[in-house]
């Protein structure tokens, strides 16, 4: 006959910090208003990307990496650089070559591999979606949160690694 186990207490007693804390309302609310507030911003941005006639924000974000990286970078460095999450990569990169924005050349440190690095069209394409997405994010955050931005900012980075 085995032994019957009470699987709370031997949770609570492994995992203590897991089963003691549940979240406040205040912290509920917050992730909700963080999660949507970031939904409505980015909709906003690209909204207004689109309506230039540029393309989406992950473009730019691929783009701005490489050019701060200086020298070429593999896909899985740029990947953990990049400021949104991006699904497929690979894909990404193929559509961005496809545009001239982007160049792929073969990874010394491996035959299978390859680095990937900013073309001048794609420094010329940063700089553009910046005039856009500059104002963007002065409209739709810094505008509506005057002074706020520092402090919301501030806590903000208390979330961060």
């Amino acid at each position: 006959m085995h032994p019957v186990v009470n699987l709370d207490a031997f949770a609570s007693f492994c995992y203590p910090a897991i089963m003691s804390e549940e979240p406040t309302e205040e912290a509920v609310t917050a992730w909700a208003r963080l999660i949507r507030a970031q939904r409505v911003l980015l909709g906003a941005v690209e909204a207004e990307l689109k309506a230039a006639g540029l393309p989406p924000l992950g473009w730019y974000d691929v783009l701005l990496e490489l050019v701060r990286a200086e020298t070429p970078l593999r896909p899985l460095e740029l990947e953990g650089r990049l400021l949104l999450a991006q699904h497929n990569v690979s894909r990404l990169l193929d559509r961005m070559e496809g545009a001239g924005l982007i160049a792929r050349a073969p990874y010394a440190g491996d035959g299978r591999g390859h680095v990937v690095s900013v073309t001048p069209s794609g420094r010329a394409m940063q700089r553009r979606m910046w005039e856009v997405y500059g104002p963007a994010i002065q409209r739709h955050l810094g505008a509506p949160l005057g002074e706020g931005a520092g402090p919301l900012a501030a806590l903000l980075g208390r979330l961060l690694p």
